[in-house]
């Protein structure tokens, strides 16, 4: 196995999906301000279509485990099975659960190379635009 297939299939620019949720990117913001939960980050989920935006507190040590559920409870239970999934690199999107999750809900994982905007733009685009606004209301 290469090393590229240990986290799936490299993409360059996707395909639009035809279906609100059926492709969903994902990302960590790290370095926030902990709030009452000690919280320091935020996982962003982001419909490839509409530009919906959902968004998850998240421990600086988030695994993920973790982060699958969060996506089983903030994506899933509005939009169903998403067809494919893009994230980078993150070890916590590469992991052996993730593999597992993965073909047991017969969904295509396709990982984007780190800060590629012509695969992930947009999700780096809300991720931007998210520590903005939050470091303004935080300040």
């Amino acid at each position: 196995m290469s090393e590229g297939e240990a986290f799936g299939p490299r993409i360059g620019s996707t395909a639009e999906p035809a279906d609100c949720g059926k492709s969903m990117s994902l990302d960590f913001v790290f370095g926030l301000t902990a709030d009452d939960k000690d919280n320091t980050g935020i996982l962003v989920f982001v419909c490839r279509l509409s530009k919906m935006v959902h968004l998850a507190p998240v421990p600086g040590n988030v695994t993920g485990k973790q982060a699958a559920q969060l996506f089983l409870d903030s994506v899933f239970r509005y939009h169903g099975l998403s067809e494919t999934i893009v994230s980078d690199r993150d070890p916590r999107f590469a992991g052996v659960f993730w593999d597992t999750l993965f073909q047991l809900l017969k969904t295509k994982l396709t990982v984007s190379t780190a800060d590629h905007p012509q695969t992930d733009g947009q999700t780096e685009r809300v991720n931007r635009v998210l520590e903005d606004t939050l470091r303004s209301i935080c300040a």
